[in-house]
């Protein structure tokens, strides 16, 4: 036999109903538009490394990012990344000249010295 709705029932079912077709759209978010940077000038230009700095990146005027792409192959190549904190290095013969006699140097503090061996 089929079962008697109740006013009770009906009211439930039809709150539900109307709760859930009343759903709020989502605005979509603004278009910006994106501007293309150019690079800093100062990055790009050519610096002379120093006698001790030639010995590991070269010679040749570099810039900056080359200087540093140079010096992370090295490190990588001669594995003297710390195998326990990888954001130090350790220093070689060559880099120790270059890192004023530090025996171990953090990545952040490299850039540092480095950028005195540059002109």
């Amino acid at each position: 036999m089929a079962a008697k709705k109740t006013k009770k029932t009906v009211k439930k079912a039809t709150a539900k109903k109307t709760t859930t077709t009343k759903t709020k759209a989502k605005k979509s978010p603004a278009k910006r538009t994106m501007k293309t940077r150019k690079p800093n000038a100062a990055f790009m230009k050519p610096l002379t490394p120093s006698a001790v700095l030639a010995t590991v990146v070269g010679g040749s005027p570099l810039p900056r990012t080359e200087v540093t792409k140079k010096l992370w192959n090295y490190i990588k190549k001669n594995q003297l990344q710390d195998k326990a904190e990888r954001r130090y290095i350790l220093a070689d013969d060559k880099l120790r000249a270059v890192f004023g006699g530090k025996n171990r140097v953090s990545m952040f503090e490299m850039t540092k010295l480095v950028s005195k061996h540059l002109s």
